[in-house]
Order: structure tokens, then C-alpha cells, then sequence
């Protein structure tokens, strides 16, 4: 059986400072997805635990307290409305949510691939080949964390914010080592995590889709499973979001065994 478009488990909400749009409230993301006919929904703010020191400017509001004004969440009959969040890897390879926090959260992404964040994630002097040691690097120690992965998405793996321009954004996900993805895709499956497809990186052009669909055709080779994640920070966002993941699913060709399943106990 072809794959399902009966989910989304990363939406942001006005709560994300990325965010700030009024209207992304949690009713209004119940109301895309009951007219989208979607069974689950997650909500995954940014956050960093005011716990782990070392937080940017930008992620240090961003913590428990702030993250949890969107509680109780709406709920609406046939649709299950998670919490979670999307935390963050700094450069050192902390991660910004403690172990103590898991419980709080339904469901936790974690982008590796933010390499945009200059002095928190990067020095932002990396050149494409640094750039690619980098993704290989990054997810690596997330791999390697003692993390409860049944509840753990590996969120956008070929964000475009991996390269400050396009042509260098392609270039570092041409030089990304097939057997390092291999490696590393093979434990992630192994370790049961979700791989992204977010909707904003499936809107390459053809002539990129070979370089851009490689990682997730290697991801499927290994036995990854994938869940969609519309990454919206505004309800405009949700406009095309169906195509996207339409055009993913086409794409890789997955079927329901490739979809992960998120757990809740």
C-alpha cells in the first residue's frame, strides 16, 4: 500500500521566534489538519532547557515555560494532537534538551543540518567539504546519544540551510561519502528514529533532484523509516504542503512499511 498522507509532526507555532505570526495558534493548526483529513499532529516549537547552559540569545526565551503556554492542546475527534519540540546541536555537540525533559515532550526533532547559526553551530567560516564532514559529524553524535529514539525525529536532513548559497548548499550534498550515509542510516534504522521529509526541502528543481533525493534514497536502502513534517511557521505555509509530501512519496516510492510510527508510551 502506497504511503499515507495522514500526518505532520513538525509545526511550529507563534511561540517559535521564528514565528510570531498571530494566527499560528494551536486551534488553527487543529483546523489544517481536520481539513486535511491528518489522525496525527505534532507541535514542535523551538527550545532549549534553561537547564543546559549555554544557550544563543536567540533560544534562550525559548524554554520550558515559554514552550509550554501552548498547553492543554485543542482536541478534536479522529485526530491525535501531540506536544513536542524541535530542539537544537550546538557546535560543541550538546544537545538542548536534558535527559529529565523526555517525558514533558510526545515526540523530539532535532536538526542536525542548522549550520547557519554562526557562533552557536558553526564558526560560519566552513567551505563545502567542511560543511559535509559536518552533517556526517553532527548526526553521528546524535546517533550516539542515550536517547529514547521511538520518539526521536532526525528533522530536514537536506535543510538548505546547511550552505549560505545554493550552489555551495549542492556542492556539500554531493560531497557527503555514500558509505558514511550508509553507516549512519543503517543506525538510525537500527535505533528505530524517524527521517524528515519537511515539505520546504522538496521544492528542488528537477535537474537537482538526483543530488538533493540521494541521502533519503540511501536512508530507504537501509531500512529508515520517514515521517512528513511541514516545518510551518505561518498558516500560508500550509497551502502547498500536500504537494510537497505528494511529491516525496513519488518520488522515493514508499509505501506504509517505510512510514515511521510515532509512539506515545
Amino acid at each position: 500500500m502506497q504511503y499515507r498522507l495522514d500526518h505532520d509532526l513538525h509545526i511550529h507555532t507563534k511561540l517559535s521566534s521564528c514565528s510570531g505570526h498571530p494566527e499560528q495558534t494551536p486551534e488553527n493548526i487543529l483546523k489544517y489538519a481536520l481539513e486535511n483529513g491528518l489522525r496525527t499532529i505534532c507541535v514542535t516549537d523551538h527550545y532549549w532547557d534553561e537547564s543546559i547552559p549555554g544557550a544563543s540569545g536567540w533560544y534562550a526565551p525559548q524554554n520550558t515555560e515559554h514552550i509550554k503556554k501552548s498547553l492543554p492542546l485543542p482536541q478534536a475527534e479522529g485526530v491525535r494532537f501531540l506536544f513536542g519540540c524541535e530542539t537544537e546541536l550546538r557546535e560543541d555537540l550538546t544537545a538542548g534538551v536534558s535527559p529529565s525533559r523526555f517525558d514533558l515532550f510526545d515526540f523530539v526533532i532535532i536538526p542536525t543540518t542548522h549550520l547557519h547559526m554562526t557562533d552557536f553551530t558553526v564558526s560560519g567560516k566552513e567551505n563545502a567539504e567542511e560543511r559535509a564532514a559536518l552533517w556526517i559529524k553532527r548526526l553521528d553524535a546524535v546517533l550516539s546519544m542515550p536517547l529514547p529514539f521511538y520518539k526521536i525525529g532526525i528533522a530536514h536532513p537536506v535543510c538548505t540551510l546547511i550552505a549560505p548559497t545554493r550552489e555551495m548548499y549542492l556542492e556539500t550534498l554531493r560531497l557527503l561519502p555514500e558509505r558514511e550515509m550508509e553507516r549512519l542510516f543503517k543506525k538510525a534504522a537500527a535505533l528505530g528514529a524517524g527521517i524528515e521529509l519537511n515539505a520546504d526541502d522538496f521544492g528542488f528543481s528537477e535537474e537537482e533532484t538526483p543530488t538533493v533525493l540521494r541521502p533519503f534514497e540511501i536512508a530507504k536502502r537501509c531500512g529508515c523509516k520517514f515521517y512528513c513534517g511541514s516545518d510551518a511557521h505561518e498558516p500560508e505555509a500550509f497551502a502547498n504542503v500536500t504537494e510537497r509530501f505528494s511529491r516525496a512519496i513519488r518520488l522515493l516510492e514508499l509505501s506504509e512499511a517505510d512510514k515511521f510510527v510515532l509512539k506515545t508510551e
